[in-house]
């Protein structure tokens, strides 16, 4: 398996290339601990100090994510977002905040950012928090990951992000994909739901261990409807994916 010099399994875009991160925060010792953390991972990382020089630097490093600080000495990290959206409509935000403020959340998701993490926080869970995101918009892929898995006659091809079940297309969030991909890189061995939570949300959501039942559902109406399930319930256990049995 490769891996990074952190000893986690190593992620690059599709295309085999450093992924590519822009750090926006005006205190520059932070973004240098930052910085120096996602380059730990093998990541190609430029650093901004302001909502002017980030929007630069995105348009020059054209960015698959952005860490950015909520407040910033020329703007706010909410009006960055929206100019970051103009230069790349499918960049992934972490907002970086010292305000935990719910409204402040609120904000972030509905100016589009994709999740939020309040200062102080600590590097190992920005660096999971940011695999996650890349992962589930399909921008990252571990170097070990074949293009191409199957469970009996569920056919996932990992570069096309495309999944077919006897032949007809299944249409699938980027959530419910990487849930998916996990169980079939698994299949007929029973994963927790604190396994999943962990592989394919990359962090502990507090215990609200029902988002996994909420995603089994979603994956069930897709793959499984009008068909023999494949995807099951061991009670008190968690889930597998089997082919059906002839």
């Amino acid at each position: 398996m490769n891996t990074a010099r952190s000893g986690r399994p190593a992620l690059t875009r599709p295309d085999g290339t450093p992924l590519r991160v822009l750090v926006v925060d005006d205190d520059p010792d932070l973004a240098e601990v930052l910085s120096g953390a996602l380059r730990y991972e093998g990541w190609q990382v430029r650093t901004a100090g302001d909502g002017a020089s980030a929007v630069t630097a995105a348009r020059e490093l054209l960015p698959d994510a952005v860490v950015l600080d909520v407040m910033l000495p020329d703007t706010d990290g909410f009006a960055v977002l929206r100019t970051l959206h103009t230069v790349k409509a499918d960049v992934c935000v972490l907002f970086l905040t010292a305000r935990d403020a719910v409204e402040d959340r609120i904000k972030g998701i509905t100016a589009g950012g994709d999740d939020y993490v309040t200062k102080p926080f600590s590097l190992e869970e920005v660096v999971a928090r940011l695999r996650g995101l890349l992962r589930r918009a399909g921008m990252a892929r571990q170097l070990d990951e074949g293009p191409r898995l199957a469970v009996g006659d569920l056919v996932m091809d990992e570069e096309a992000r495309e999944v077919t079940r006897a032949g007809e297309l299944v249409e699938l969030s980027p959530t419910e994909f990487e849930l998916l991909r996990f169980l079939m890189r698994n299949p007929r061995r029973v994963l927790s739901k604190a396994q999943i939570l962990d592989r394919v949300w990359s962090y502990d959501f507090g215990g609200r261990a029902h988002v996994v039942e909420l995603y089994i559902s979603y994956l069930r109406k897709k793959v499984d409807a009008g068909r023999e399930p494949m995807i099951h319930t061991v009670r008190g256990a968690g889930y597998v994916i089997k082919p059906v049995t002839p």
